[in-house]
C-alpha cells in the first residue's frame, strides 16, 4: 500500500507567508477585539463599585491607579483605539475603496501610528485634567 499523502504540500502557515502590515493589522484587530472584553470588564466593576459604596470605591480606584493598573488602563485605552481605527478601515472597505496593495498598507500603518498617537494624546490630556 502507498502513501499518498507523503507527497501533499502542506497548508499554508506563518512560516509560507511574509507578515505585511496589512495581515499583521488584522491579526491586531482580533487580538485587541478580544483585549477589549477584558477592559469592560473593569470599567463595570469600577461603575459597581461606584454603585455599591464610598470603601469600595477607594478600593477599586487605588487598584486602578497603581502602576500595574495605569498600565493595564494605558493597554486598555490603546486596544480600544487601536480597534477603533481597524474598525474604519474595514468601514472604508465596506465602502469599496481601499483595496489597492499600496493603499491598504498605507491605511495599516495608518491605524496603528493614529492608534498610539491618540492613545499617548487621551492620556496626556487626562493627566493635565487631573491636576
Amino acid at each position: 500500500m502507498v502513501n499518498v499523502t507523503r507527497n501533499r504540500p502542506l497548508s499554508p502557515h506563518l512560516q509560507i507567508y511574509k507578515p505585511i502590515p496589512t495581515m499583521v493589522m488584522s491579526i491586531v484587530h482580533r487580538i485587541t477585539g478580544g483585549a477589549l472584553y477584558f477592559g469592560t470588564l473593569l470599567v463595570a466593576w469600577w461603575l459597581i463599585a461606584a454603585a455599591t459604596g464610598q470603601a469600595y470605591f477607594d478600593l477599586v480606584n487605588w487598584v486602578l491607579g497603581s502602576i500595574i493598573g495605569k498600565l493595564v488602563l494605558l493597554g486598555y485605552t490603546w486596544a480600544l483605539l487601536h480597534h477603533l481605527f481597524g474598525g474604519f478601515r474595514h468601514f472604508v472597505w465596506d465602502l469599496g475603496y481601499g483595496f489597492d496593495k499600496a493603499v491598504s498598507t498605507k491605511m495599516a500603518r495608518a491605524s496603528i501610528i493614529g492608534s498610539l498617537c491618540l492613545t499617548v494624546l487621551v492620556w496626556v490630556i487626562g493627566f493635565l485634567i487631573r491636576f
